[in-house]
């Protein structure tokens, strides 16, 4: 399913049910004693997150949600029914914004988090309430444009240049199943995958991949930047055999510096590096030169033939863990 991360929807809550104007008059009594029973309340309208929803593309051919009217009053002060709240489901990690005043109105980071986004009209009162001069009409419902804005929740987020490998690693530790082609920008979304690390498991998030400027808009753009924010910890893949040219060591820097321009908070985040394509000529000699120059630990791996992963996939373990303590 296509991803989509940015929406606008319209919601309309219901009205609230008619009070009804009902008077009797039995043989005893000289003038008429009113029984019209109220309203009944409308439904809500309400956006609530699921753990089973990964994209907003639904909302591209559904962007109009109702809930139903109150059911109307009737005599014998019978009162109507209360309308059914009106559920809108949401993957987890959507924020709520209301288009009209620009304000927020819930992040749903949660499974089964919630928020009524429209609320539904009050109930029009009988006649056994209402004066005669006052409407027994229900209240109209609530209507707003919303804007849902998606940013992925993730344990791990994995970051590299196009063409690094980061696709065929996430199809190769994960449940994940990402189009794979060695051409840069294959991944054109962001992908989701599941790590099964025996009692434990944890997400990994493969954004697009990076390149010089991305934190500008440059290539496919800080649009999915923003998805490794919700990240624990970053997973930075380096093609060490530079397949299409470049130096790793110069992937290495850009990489760093996009992540510094784009955010302090993303940058500072903890990180492992990965040397991915070791089976391949020269990876060798220019890991070699690379340790020297980054004084950092780096995991030298090869998605294709999954030589290294264990270590690897040990290590995110134990940094996801160190953090969650």
């Amino acid at each position: 399913m296509p991803f989509v991360d940015n929406v606008k929807i319209e919601v309309k809550a219901g009205g609230g049910g008619d009070g009804c104007k009902s008077f009797y008059r039995d043989k005893f009594d000289r003038y008429p004693k009113a029984d019209g029973g109220d309203g009944g309340r409308g439904g809500n309208i309400v956006i609530r997150a699921d753990r089973n929803l990964f994209t907003l593309y639904d909302f591209k051919y559904r962007k109009h949600f109702y809930a139903d009217k109150g059911g109307n009053g009737g005599p014998n002060r019978r009162k109507g029914r209360d309308a059914a709240d009106k559920a809108v489901l949401v993957p987890q990690g959507t924020t709520v914004i209301d288009c009209a005043t620009n304000a927020q109105l819930r992040e749903l980071l949660e499974d089964g988090q919630e928020i009524i986004a429209a609320i539904g009209g009050g109930p029009g009162k009988g006649s056994v309430h209402a004066n005669q001069e006052e409407d027994c009409q229900g209240q109209p419902g609530e209507q707003k444009e919303l804007l849902l804005d998606l940013k992925i929740i993730a344990d791990v987020g994995l970051v590299g240049f196009p063409n690094s490998g980061k696709s065929t690693l996430i199809s190769r530790i994960s449940n994940a199943h990402p189009k794979i082609a060695s051409y840069p920008f294959t991944t054109q979304a962001p992908v989701l995958g599941i790590v099964n690390a025996g009692v434990k498991s944890f997400s990994v998030a493969d954004i697009p991949g990076l390149i010089k400027d991305s934190h500008k808009g440059k290539g496919l753009g800080d649009r999915f930047l923003r998805h490794i924010e919700r990240t624990k910890v970053l997973l930075h893949l380096i093609d060490m055999a530079g397949v299409d040219g470049r130096d790793p060591l110069d992937d290495y820097a850009v990489i760093d510096d996009e992540l510094r321009a784009y955010s302090l908070s993303v940058y500072k985040r903890p990180r492992i590096l990965a040397a991915n394509k070791m089976d391949l000529p020269q990876s060798q000699s220019n890991l070699e030169r690379f340790k020297k120059a980054v004084k950092k630990r780096i995991f030298p791996i090869s998605a294709l033939s999954s030589s290294g992963l264990k270590d690897l996939i040990n290590a995110l373990k134990k940094e996801l863990f160190a953090h969650s303590s």
